[in-house]
């Protein structure tokens, strides 16, 4: 700043005018100001800026992996909305850059942020981050970790799985199986408790059908529909639920290298509708989560906790909503 000054020949105060729009500079001044930014190259020290000012610089945030589009399209509104209040995220991969989750919070105080945006892959907050809830807050997004009263962002998963089991079940299915996410997270017990009640509704024993445990991940639909496919025909299910697309993906590409016609020979439906679920042939059923607007809620809760318009206690649920398509019909006669 005091280079810029000197380049323009006007004080330090009036270049801080400028740089932070706090106080009246004349047009001649301010354009003399911004002409010796541009010819020194300058760049303000935001960490020390926001020091200066207690307003907030940096936040950061965990997400499992960006393969996933459904954490891709989180992250992404994380990022519009802090764009849109000039505030960094620093972004913390654990799959990319092979760190252990007791690393995280590590790597997130070494940058000094201000807060943190927290999606779990495990179902748990490793003893690191939990320390740096203590000294700045933390905002979890579509989890919820049990003993921990952290703010959180999420959709009504429950809601939505009993819904797409209903309409599984209109259809004629009686003969089902699941395939869930990692029995320690919430989202993956929010939606097979969505299902089991959807179950019950239809005087189906929820106990009575199989559940097939996944990792959220492609690779675990396929070898679960694997499974399915060793069945006889006449106990095979009509009709599977997947917790996530993904898994869907996995185990609708396991029928049909096997010779199985969806939803001819079998039903599936996912969970999160991602953009890629309407590209598929079939078109696969799902139940829509508003990823980007969870992010970006995610991140407005946590700015807004920073700059003390909002204390946090709170946790926001967002809609899940079913998509019919092509993925579901009535069980065939024949079977």
């Amino acid at each position: 700043m005091k280079d810029v000054a000197q380049h323009a020949g006007v004080s330090i105060s009036t270049v801080s005018y400028v740089l932070n729009d706090s106080g009246p500079v004349a047009a001649e001044r301010r354009n003399r100001v911004l002409d010796a930014i541009r010819v020194l190259e300058y760049s303000p020290n935001e960490s020390a800026r926001s020091l200066k000012r207690r307003t907030v610089s940096t936040i950061g945030m965990v997400v499992p992996e960006l393969t996933n589009q459904f954490f891709a399209m989180v992250a992404e509104g994380v990022q519009k909305a802090a764009a849109a209040r000039d505030v960094l995220v620093v972004l913390v991969v654990p799959d990319a850059t092979e760190l252990p989750e007791e690393n995280q919070a590590k790597l997130l105080r070494s940058q000094r942020v201000d807060g943190v945006i927290y999606l779990s892959g495990t179902g748990s907050m490793p003893r690191s981050l939990f320390e740096l809830a203590r000294s700045g807050p933390v905002v979890l997004v579509d989890e919820q970790i049990p003993g921990m009263e952290l703010p959180a962002v999420v959709s009504d998963s429950r809601k939505g799985a009993r819904e797409i089991a209903a309409h599984v079940l209109e259809q004629g299915h009686r003969r089902l199986a699941v395939i869930g996410g990692p029995p320690a997270l919430w989202t993956a017990q929010q939606r097979l408790a969505g299902y089991r009640e959807a179950f019950a509704g239809a005087g189906i024993d929820p106990d009575s059908v199989p559940v097939h445990v996944g990792d959220y991940r492609q690779g675990s639909g396929s070898a679960n529909a694997a499974e399915i496919v060793r069945m006889p025909v006449d106990e095979r299910p009509t009709a599977l639920l997947c917790a996530n697309d993904l898994m869907a993906i996995g185990a609708m590409e396991c029928f049909k290298a096997n010779g199985l016609r969806i939803p001819e020979d079998i039903s599936v439906v996912g969970f999160d509708d991602l953009p890629i679920s309407t590209l598929l042939t079939p078109r696969l059923t799902s139940v829509r989560q508003p990823a980007h607007d969870m992010g970006h809620r995610a991140a407005t809760v946590l700015l807004d906790i920073l700059e003390e318009k909002e204390d946090g206690l709170m946790v926001g649920h967002m809609p899940a909503l079913i998509q019919l398509r092509d993925s579901v019909c009535p069980p065939q006669a024949a079977r």
